[in-house]
């Protein structure tokens, strides 16, 4: 009750300040208003995570799937770099999802890492107006999702934590109480392979599922919390381990299982989600035989990991039980740094951010999963981390 009553009270609390925090609407050339002139124009959003200012890139996307620069927006936070060498020049968050398009793509939230906040923006095509900056409830965020209601944020900073929001009027409203620990021996700025990788809900937005790479006991696995109908998370999660060490990312299938990179052996792992928020195995791992595999887009019913290490992209599918099988060890070669990617929302095309080199490829999606090489992007800020596509 006490929940429904504080979402309640911050929807109202939107309503009344509707003149402070409202979209400006852009006058068109007949004078009318023209604020949804943009919003057909497909955009691909790519975060710098610079520590002396993080910036969001833009770039429409035409219908053949190249790209072409159309501005650049602040987030008025700033980036930060995990620890780990030179690991980190290349994988800044060590993450996937610090940039994130909600409620029908029609905001982007973007973490900024150096400022423990995060940075809602409107989205109006390819133009971004920034409407709130708020506390992440935690240390370096890394990775933010969202069920349509509600918004989770995962900080991989020092124990490391989850915090959820209400996703009311364009803005985040934190939910009393609702930051959980995750109990991690790491320190602020984290280390690169013990922090918390990715948080994502169910697709039936029953539960919260966070990789925790190398922790506990330099192995890692998953925590699962649970979501109550109004927003309260479990009060503890239930762990499951990774088959193999170091989970990073995941995304779902179309059955709701979890599609997982395991990157100490550059591996592909599946899980179904049980009832009471245990993960179980669906058969054994795909393996590409390249160099961390960390981050990982489908489409189509393919897969497509980005190996950080060997600067290529592999591909997987399932068989008729749900385990990965690999379909081809380097679908595309990509650059220095492979990192994090997106697919279209129509499952056409493939863009990879490459953190070493400083470039952005685009690939077309064939039959069979196959990936053409269609256009690279350079001059993106080395570092860069962090990509979504509308």
């Amino acid at each position: 009750m006490k929940l429904r009553t504080t979402i309640r009270a911050a929807s109202a609390a939107v309503i009344a300040l509707g003149v402070s925090f409202g979209f400006t609407a852009v006058a068109g050339a007949d004078g009318s208003s023209s604020i949804w002139s943009q919003t057909h124009r497909q955009a691909l959003f790519v975060e710098t995570d610079a520590s002396s200012g993080n910036t969001i890139l833009s770039y429409h996307r035409a219908s053949d799937g190249t790209i072409s620069f159309d501005g650049s927006f602040a987030t008025g936070g700033l980036g930060a770099s995990a620890t780990n060498g030179s690991s980190s020049v290349a994988d800044p968050l060590a993450s996937q999802g610090g940039l994130t398009l909600v409620n029908n793509n029609q905001e982007l939230i973007a973490v900024n890492a150096g400022s423990d906040t995060v940075t809602v923006f409107f989205v109006n095509g390819t133009q971004l107006t920034p409407i709130q900056q708020i506390s992440s409830g935690g240390l370096f965020p890394v990775s933010v999702a969202s069920n349509g209601r509600f918004v989770a944020v995962v900080n991989a900073g020092g124990a490391g934590s989850v915090a959820e929001f209400a996703l009311l009027g364009g803005r985040l409203f934190p939910l009393p109480g609702q930051v959980r620990s995750l109990g991690l021996s790491n320190a602020t700025p984290p280390e690169f392979h013990h922090g918390a990788g990715e948080v994502a809900y169910t697709p039936n937005g029953k539960f919260i599922i966070i990789t925790t790479k190398l922790s506990p006991n330099e192995f890692g696995g998953y925590d699962v919390f649970s979501v109550g109908f109004n927003g309260a998370l479990g009060v503890s999660p239930v762990f499951t381990a990774a088959v193999n060490a170091l989970p990073f990312a995941f995304v779902f299938d179309n059955a709701g299982n979890v599609v997982a990179t395991e990157a100490s052996n550059s591996s592909v792992s599946t899980y179904h989600v049980n009832s009471n928020g245990t993960l179980t195995n669906l058969g054994n791992s795909g393996t590409d035989g390249a160099k961390a595999l960390c981050w990982i887009s489908g489409a189509n019913g393919y897969y497509y990991g980005s190996n950080a290490g060997s600067g290529t992209l592999s591909s997987f599918d399932e068989n008729g039980s749900g385990a990965p099988q690999l379909v081809n060890a380097t679908a595309a070669t990509a650059h220095a740094g492979t990192t994090d990617s997106v697919v279209s929302p129509d499952g056409s095309f493939l863009y990879v951010e490459s953190g070493g080199a400083g470039t952005i490829d685009a690939y077309a999606i064939g039959a069979g999963g196959t990936l053409t090489q269609i256009e690279t992007i350079f001059n993106i800020p080395v570092a860069s981390e962090g990509i979504a596509a509308s």
